[in-house]
């Protein structure tokens, strides 16, 4: 009987296991397609929610003002939730519009139906969507200006994380670059759909008009997701189009985060998961991924169990038993490695990860016990002011 338990938990195991390391290595195949400038100028609304985002938002709507695009082709839109008296009446100061909310329960996805329904959306062709402590490169505009009009519905930049001397930080802007490797570079390089990011994204701007009020929970971004992979919209990743965003110094603040996430990914796949049969049925090999997607475990979780069922293969096992977990524990660590930028290989990060790593791990099993309702309530990670 445990040597059958043993088999099935090492199967499944293997199935997540090989899932990641395909896209990893798929990662490594990824050539961006070259995007000609066009003649053509849209009509860009850029939509930046801002929850308690006094820290931050003035120096992120400063520096999107100076972008290169035509100053009379896209508006900037701020949604002001819970932000001081002070924070706005700097904001109205700037060439934007501003719209002053205030939810009994935010979310992301609240602030930006509120946006489309509150200004004259059908004049634009494009959607961008930032967060409160997004910045990003000047061009970054006539870069989507130009992918757009080179066919592309949905786009997704790369999300990164400024440059921080916290362990904390560089964990969590590792687990982001890992993402842009698997989920985003990996897939494109294998002609499927980027995930998104939740920031750094744009749309068609009549499709997003069309389905943003369709959006319920703070995972606005897995829900955009499923919505466009079910309308076959194809989402490109631009590897060298950077948005930058602050990483979170705490570790009380990462571990809300992940709870959100979490609870958000649960409560994605609850509602497609009975779409399965019939994406296989239909042929639609996107959702079909998606959906096995959002059935894996959080990465801290999937490789503490592998390594715990390893040493226990090896110390209570026969040589065969703790051999095949040796090799499914060393191809999880390369599914994991292959996606880092070579920058990021240091000592500072093998200090960050010893030091840091079981308690994050430990932190993400106590999560798995406190999703309940996670997905409804907006989680906000403090910015601008983390020690």
């Amino acid at each position: 009987m445990i040597n059958v338990i043993d088999w099935m938990v090492f199967v499944l195991f293997s199935i997540y296991v090989l899932y990641l390391l395909f896209y990893s290595v798929a990662s490594h195949f990824y050539h961006q397609a070259v995007y000609p400038k066009s003649q053509i100028t849209n009509r860009i609304a850029v939509l930046f929610p801002a929850y308690k985002e006094d820290s931050v938002i003035i120096n992120s709507v400063s520096r999107f003002l100076k972008q290169e695009y035509p100053s009379d082709m896209y508006d900037i839109i701020v949604i002001s939730d819970n932000m001081e008296e002070q924070t706005n009446q700097s904001l109205l100061e700037l060439a934007i519009t501003l719209i002053i909310v205030d939810y009994g329960n935010s979310s992301k996805a609240k602030a930006l139906k509120t946006a489309i329904n509150k200004i004259d959306a059908s004049k634009y062709d494009i959607v961008v969507i930032m967060d409160g402590d997004n910045t990003t490169e000047y061009n970054f505009l006539s870069k989507i200006n130009n992918i757009y009009n080179s066919g592309a519905k949905a786009i997704q930049a790369r999300r990164t994380g400024y440059k921080s001397s916290s362990d904390i930080a560089l964990l969590d802007n590792l687990s982001e670059e890992i993402n842009n490797g698997i989920f985003r570079r990996g897939h494109n390089a294998v002609k499927l759909p980027s995930a998104l990011s939740g920031s750094g994204m744009a749309f068609d701007a009549k499709w997003f008009i069309e389905n943003v009020n369709q959006l319920n929970s703070t995972g606005e971004d897995k829900e955009l997701e499923a919505l466009l992979i079910q309308q076959n919209v194809y989402i490109h990743f631009i590897n060298d189009l950077c948005v930058y965003d602050e990483k979170t110094t705490k570790v009380n603040a990462i571990s809300n985060q992940r709870k959100r996430w979490m609870a958000v990914q649960l409560y994605s796949l609850k509602l497609v998961i009975a779409d399965l049969p019939v994406a296989m049925t239909t042929g639609n090999i996107a959702y079909c991924d998606k959906i096995i997607q959002w059935t894996l475990p959080p990465r801290l979780i999937q490789i503490g169990a592998i390594f715990a069922c390893t040493i226990i293969a090896l110390l209570f096992g026969d040589i065969d038993d703790g051999l095949k977990w040796v090799i499914l524990f060393v191809a999880q660590l390369i599914a994991l490695l292959l996606p880092i930028p070579c920058r990021y290989y240091s000592m500072k990060l093998l200090k960050s990860l010893m030091i840091n790593g079981l308690y994050l791990f430990l932190i993400t099993i106590r999560n798995i016990f406190k999703l309940k309702g996670a997905d409804k309530i907006f989680i906000h990670t403090e910015h601008g002011k983390q020690k």
